[in-house]
């Protein structure tokens, strides 16, 4: 069965569309088939890819106000098994000219229900706010990661978010389950950053992932390149956590079919 999974926090500069990319890429590289959907209207998870929106016909956008079939909108990607639906900035239109819709809530969970067979894994790159595409977003997804920078600011207002995620869950997709947070940007010679982990795995409400992901010049320069970190340079320590993090996915998943069944 498909697993959806949006990567999710309402606060900016955490890692998050890093986090999305970079582990779609990885789980296609582990021979998953993979659609990571470009929430955010910045469009950063699709340059990341090197796919240049605005030379695309078909984006999420037209999917989700109903001017394109969703299949139009899906583009391969140079890794192996991995597509994206694009975002361009049209998609912050969305907010507005989805008010008066009946369901707004549900036009990603429409759309993606006509291709979630097709995948193992789809992954959502939400924006950061808590507006209607993220709410979107939530209702249209099984889990949530929430990536959380190793700073000092790092557990301000998660408790917003996680409230949020109640409200989605008594009114809207009661199955959302949070995955986990993944500690990003950390720099282990920091002593305020050990302890940020240290805090965020004796207070989150669930699960915090092993991988921690590091600071490093060599992940935030990937995307100005139009490359996942595995194909800019597969040896960094950045993209090594990154793998580290999609097999620890996949062994949560595994983990909860074996219970299950």
């Amino acid at each position: 069965m498909v697993k959806i999974i949006s990567f999710i926090n309402q606060k900016g500069g955490v890692g998050k569309t890093t986090s999305a990319v970079n582990t779609a890429t990885y789980l296609a590289e582990m021979g998953k088939f993979v659609l990571l959907v470009d929430l955010d209207p910045q469009g950063n998870a699709t340059s990341g890819l090197g796919l240049n929106a605005s030379s695309v016909k078909h984006t999420l956008y037209s999917a989700m106000t109903g001017h394109s079939n969703v299949r139009d909108a899906i583009l391969r990607t140079q890794t192996d098994g991995l597509s994206v639906i694009p975002a361009t900035g049209d998609l912050a239109g969305a907010n507005v000219e989805l008010i008066d819709v009946d369901k707004r809530e549900f036009r990603l969970y429409e759309v993606l229900r006509q291709v979630r067979m097709d995948y193992d894994y789809i992954i959502i790159d939400s924006p950061p706010s808590l507006g209607l595409l993220t709410v979107n977003g939530l209702v249209a997804s099984d889990a949530l990661i929430i990536p959380v920078q190793a700073e000092y600011y790092a557990l301000e207002g998660l408790g917003q978010l996680l409230e949020t995620i109640d409200l989605v869950r008594q009114a809207l997709q009661p199955n959302l389950q949070i995955m986990g947070a993944v500690i990003t940007m950390y720099d282990r010679r920091n002593r305020l950053a050990r302890q940020v982990v240290r805090d965020m795995r004796q207070h989150f409400p669930g699960h915090v992932f092993d991988s921690v992901i590091p600071r490093s010049v060599r992940l935030a320069e990937a995307p100005s390149f139009g490359q996942a970190i595995s194909v800019f340079d597969g040896l960094n320590k950045g993209a090594k956590a990154y793998k580290t993090l999609a097999k620890e996915i996949i062994a949560l998943e595994l983990a909860q079919q074996a219970t299950n069944n």
